[in-house]
């Protein structure tokens, strides 16, 4: 048995993927996925593993259709169809969690200005404006009113939505250096995007996004969230604090690991939803509405390894806790050996 791994550097799965491998004697190799033979590279591999990220242009454009051409010649991957079809769209997240009847924030999509504009004049507000795609709170306005709304609304079936909002890192690289997780350099680094024609490789061939209108109902009172992970029937979690002055707490880069701090309804909910679809590895976001009920904002195959490093243990499927260090790369990798 043979694992090819397509290796997108020091920061994702893909070095633990190889760490593990090679800690266990499991025979794989390193291929291109962005090579045109990639499928000739993979003949004498029997599971093929890639973390695709959401902001490169190129994944975007072809990860999904690879992988689950894979899958379909009998090859095993990750993620497969069932974990990463959903990936990075959040409007395709709404129907599916609304199908199986999951505890979803309610959310509400668009397809022509009209139909966006007659659903504001007779809706309250605030709501959470979101592009169907972008991580760490990215692409996420709360519209305020109406006209908040209006304007959005406009744009979308306007000129639409630049994938790179350089006012929005620009802020978030200012609160980082106030609690001295940035520098002077990350700060800037906005500033010159924003001077340039394309400011990244994805918004210059991706294009802006647009022609479609999507909104969360605003859940207010929540100083933080919870974010549970769910890979092989095993679970994990953390506590993320909201930005100061902020509504939003992904990509906070607040954390707390303490288990009493998660709520196991949450935990619970994920075994659940992940059972209905069938998944390998599945990241859900929660807040709490005013009866204290948890609600699933969005749902991710991926997330930034090293923030769960800190994680104390993990609940086994029948809640069972189990302390101590655990790594949820390995099982990943043992998900492709399993006959």
């Amino acid at each position: 048995m043979l694992i090819g791994i397509h290796h997108t550097g020091n920061r994702g799965f893909s070095e633990r993927w190889i760490a593990y491998c090679e800690h266990h004697n499991i025979p794989y190799k390193i291929v291109d996925a962005y090579s045109s033979d990639i499928i000739k590279q993979l003949e004498n591999c029997h599971a093929f593993m890639w973390q695709h990220h959401q902001s490169n242009y190129k994944d975007v454009l072809f990860a999904k259709q690879l992988l689950y051409s894979l899958e379909f010649s009998g090859k095993k991957v990750f993620p497969n169809f069932n974990t990463g079809w959903h990936f990075d769209d959040k409007v395709g997240q709404k129907y599916l969690l609304e199908c199986i009847g999951a505890p979803l924030v309610p959310a509400y999509v668009f397809y022509t200005e009209a139909e966006a504009v007659a659903w504001v004049n007779k809706t309250n507000f605030p709501k959470v404006f979101k592009l169907r795609g972008g991580a760490g709170s990215a692409n996420v306005i709360l519209a305020q009113n109406r006209n908040d709304a209006l304007k959005l609304i406009s744009r979308a079936f306007g000129k639409g939505f630049i994938q790179y909002n350089w006012m929005d890192k620009f802020k978030e690289a200012c609160r980082q250096k106030r609690i001295g997780n940035a520098g002077w350099r990350e700060v800037l680094r906005p500033i010159y995007y924003a001077l340039k024609k394309h400011p990244t490789e994805f918004s210059k061939y991706k294009g802006n996004e647009k022609g479609y209108v999507y909104f969360q109902e605003f859940i207010p009172e929540n100083q933080f969230d919870i974010r549970v992970i769910v890979v092989d029937n095993k679970a994990f979690g953390i506590k993320r604090i909201v930005r100061d002055g902020d509504f939003r707490a992904s990509g906070s880069g607040q954390i707390v690991y303490d288990r009493k701090f998660i709520d196991e309804r949450c935990v619970k909910i994920s075994f659940d939803v992940s059972r209905k679809l069938r998944s390998q590895s599945i990241a859900y976001d929660y807040v709490f509405n005013e009866r204290g009920d948890p609600l699933i904002v969005e749902i991710s195959f991926a997330f930034m390894a090293s923030g769960y490093d800190k994680c104390p243990g993990y609940w086994d499927e029948n809640m069972r806790w189990h302390y101590g260090d655990f790594n949820p790369y390995g099982w990943m990798v043992d998900m492709m050996l399993e006959k």
